[in-house]
């Protein structure tokens, strides 16, 4: 085949400002492996269209050249072109409905797609992912959120200071200022000791937490919410694991491989560490299948005065925090919801709890988020090439780390994602 790759400028919406490669990557492929780079102009990429055009690529309007195509966020059905293969975060693999339609237009296409979701190495984790930057500029959000909130009830706070991630020119600047905050931190009567919250130990887990870690935290374990007072002027920081977060219906001992297998068998016991929480940052993956952590019913009936805010950084719509009714976008981040009526309301004012849903949140730091994830990619683009794709799927000469994660082959789903079909056709 011809080593030629295709870069789609990304059109979701106009705060997507990532690549999939930066400039430099492009030089490289070219260089080193003789790959050519087309790529689609954009106004707002994080890197300048010129910078493309000096390291090698040309600018095409369709990329229909291209035998493979790259994407960050979905593809507009209407721009699917036939017979290619495409990478790009589908938002797919859960069966998720808004997207059945563009997984039918690729089958129909007759494309491949191949999903940067599970693309995995030998021990399951994930290759190719922006997890850690959803974590930095989740956590950002998370202190601007509790600040506006906190400024909103009438509590004089110094965390009020803190912008919101896409308003520094960069990471770094986001990171001094929260440092420099940290030297002088007076905590409000209200919120003293300020107790942080954080769901999961994964790539997002631990952005969040390195953000977090340059206030002076001091880290404690979940059951330690439960027992005596905590001390005054103390930032205290609670990572909660799965056998934090539920326990056996049947009052037997947890087990994690059986909870990943069998999740009915377990219901949250969530509830009795938010009468302490101030700031909650949820940063574990969901599935239906699993309980929520937070419902609607647990908010109405606490009286929760020391939640001021959740960040809520997998914004799974109504998923383990039931609360979120939606995805915001990052000109308009925070909503109020009022347990008492169940309603939402735009803004940090209002009756409720503040929650920062926004879905794309590695777009708030695109340059870092972008270099990363080129990074991330540049090793798997060479091989992408090297397979024949006259072959059938079996056959195919494609390496494991990205074969297993092929959503359709030539028009067809594969055997891993066949439990696709039960979707589609809903």
């Amino acid at each position: 085949m011809k080593k030629i790759l295709g870069i789609r400028k990304e059109v979701k919406n106009k705060w997507e400002r990532r690549v999939t490669l930066t400039p430099a990557a492009v030089k490289e492929l070219e260089d080193n492996f003789g790959i050519k780079t087309l790529f689609q102009l954009s106004e707002k990429r994080i890197f300048d269209d010129q910078d493309y055009i000096d390291a090698g690529a040309q600018a095409r309007e369709i990329l229909d050249e291209a035998e493979i195509i790259l994407a960050v966020k979905e593809i507009p059905i209407k721009h699917i072109l036939e017979n290619k293969i495409y990478l790009f975060f589908s938002h797919t693999i859960k069966g998720q409905p808004y997207n059945m339609p563009l997984l039918q237009t690729l089958i129909d296409k007759k494309c491949t797609l191949i999903d940067y979701e599970p693309i995995k190495d030998e021990n399951d984790r994930r290759l190719v992912f922006f997890g850690r930057h959803a974590g930095y500029a989740g956590m950002v959000n998370g202190l601007f959120t509790l600040g506006r909130r906190l400024s909103s009830l009438g509590i004089k706070n110094q965390f009020v200071s803190i912008k919101q991630a896409k308003d520094y020119p960069d990471l770094e600047t986001a990171k001094e200022e929260i440092k420099r905050l940290g030297n002088d931190l007076k905590l409000p009567n209200e919120i003293n000791p300020l107790i942080v919250g954080i769901t999961g130990y994964g790539n997002v887990s631990i952005g969040a937490q390195k953000i977090l870690d340059l206030l002076p935290v001091t880290q404690i374990e979940p059951n330690d919410l439960l027992g005596n007072e905590l001390e005054k002027n103390k930032i205290y920081k609670v990572v909660f694991k799965e056998e934090d977060l539920v326990e056996k219906i049947d009052g037997g001992t947890f087990d994690l491989e059986e909870y990943y297998n069998e999740p009915d068998k377990y219901k949250s016991k969530f509830e009795q560490y938010l009468p302490k929480i101030n700031l909650l940052v949820n940063a574990i993956y969901w599935e239906e299948k699993y309980p929520r952590l937070v419902t609607k019913e647990i908010i109405s009936k606490n009286e929760l005065h020391n939640l001021i805010a959740i960040a809520d950084l997998s914004c799974d719509i109504n998923g383990s925090i039931e609360m979120t009714e939606k995805a915001t976008l990052s000109d308009n981040p925070v909503f109020i919801y009022n347990p008492q009526t169940d309603s939402i309301k735009d803004g940090f004012d209002g009756e409720g709890i503040a929650l920062m849903t926004v879905d794309n949140l590695p777009a708030e730091i695109p340059v870092e988020s972008s270099e990363w994830f080129s990074k991330s990619l540049m090793p798997l683009v060479p091989k992408l090439f090297e397979a024949d794709y006259l072959k059938r799927f079996d056959e195919l000469n494609l390496i494991d780390e990205l074969k297993n994660a092929c959503v359709v082959y030539k028009g067809e789903l594969t055997p891993n994602f066949k439990y696709l079909e039960e979707y589609l056709g809903n």
